[in-house]
């Protein structure tokens, strides 16, 4: 007589005498350092949620979805900001350490409104 766990395509091995079903843990996706800081931040101030999404097996995609999005929106975000601040090709042929200046300050600035809008919410 087959077990549940065989019926569903279980299997078992023999470890010493016992038998152990062969359980393995699902790949998950790697996560971006947005992803990671949206699971922090859920586990630190919504664990109610956290929880719900850990559970019902939501928790990665979701967090990668998070990760995509903050990706995509920070190059939209730079993009737009370089241009309206006239950082353009011509500053960094010109003058490459003014062009990092403005793009270390464009990119900190994007960084932050993408984490309150997306991470942190």
């Amino acid at each position: 007589m087959k077990s549940v766990f065989e019926e569903m395509g279980g299997t078992y091995s023999d470890i010493n005498g016992y038998l152990l079903p062969n359980l393995a843990i699902p790949e998950s996706p790697p996560l971006g350092k947005s992803g990671r800081m949206r699971m922090r931040y859920l586990k630190e101030h919504r664990p109610a949620l956290y929880s719900s999404l850990l559970l019902t097996g939501r928790l990665d995609p979701h967090l990668a979805e998070i990760d995509e999005a903050c990706e995509e929106r920070m190059e939209l975000l730079t993009q737009q900001m370089a241009k309206q601040e006239g950082v353009t090709e011509a500053l960094k042929a010109a003058d490459q350490m003014d062009w990092v200046c403005r793009m270390n300050s464009i990119g900190s600035r994007v960084e932050e409104i993408v984490m309150n809008e997306l991470v942190y919410c």
